[in-house]
């Protein structure tokens, strides 16, 4: 068993499907965003609007590291901008959970907590930059991924259980 690490654009459902992971095997998980807070003792939004984007990635860099030294056997979810840090595939087997714009925009609205959701995602703020952010990102997830997982209307059970398939093979 090594670390999983989830990469995906910012809503795509990595929290959800960690929490089935971890349901359904052995691995404990860890969210680099919540690390991140903990780290600071302040919410993400706050680290925007104080100290900007490149601050936030600083300190990705600095869990990166961190994860590369530090953490085995573990489920990596990551925010949608860590898949930058350089030493990404020496923290694990990178899983890509893939799905168009409109479909993550549509899951996030129809969400229980939707409000709350898009009030936590400083970068979703303005929905044309945010499209032209994912077509950017989009391309750096792919060539990233060791395994790709289209989540597109599929449940976090679902995809949860198609990851440990792979992962298995993968091994």
């Amino acid at each position: 068993m090594k670390n999983i690490v989830l990469i995906g654009f910012m809503g795509v459902g990595k929290g959800s499907v960690a929490r089935e992971i971890v349901r359904n095997s052995d691995y404990i998980a860890i969210d680099t965003d919540d690390l991140i807070e903990s780290m600071e003792n302040r919410k993400i939004k706050m680290i925007f609007e104080k100290e900007g984007e490149k601050y936030f990635r600083k300190l990705e860099k600095h869990v990166a590291k961190w994860l590369e030294k530090s953490v085995h056997d573990t489920l990596i979810s990551t925010g949608g901008g860590f898949y930058m840090q350089e030493n990404l595939k020496k923290i694990g087997t990178i899983i890509l959970l893939d799905s168009p714009f409109e479909a993550i925009m549509k899951r996030i609205k129809e969400h229980p907590n939707a409000e709350k959701k898009l009030k936590k995602r400083p970068l979703l703020k303005n929905l044309k930059e945010a499209k032209e952010l994912y077509n950017e990102r989009r391309s750096g997830y792919l060539e990233l991924a060791d395994i790709i997982i289209d989540v597109t209307n599929k449940n976090p059970e679902i995809c949860a259980k198609e990851i440990l398939k792979k992962v298995k093979k993968y091994a």
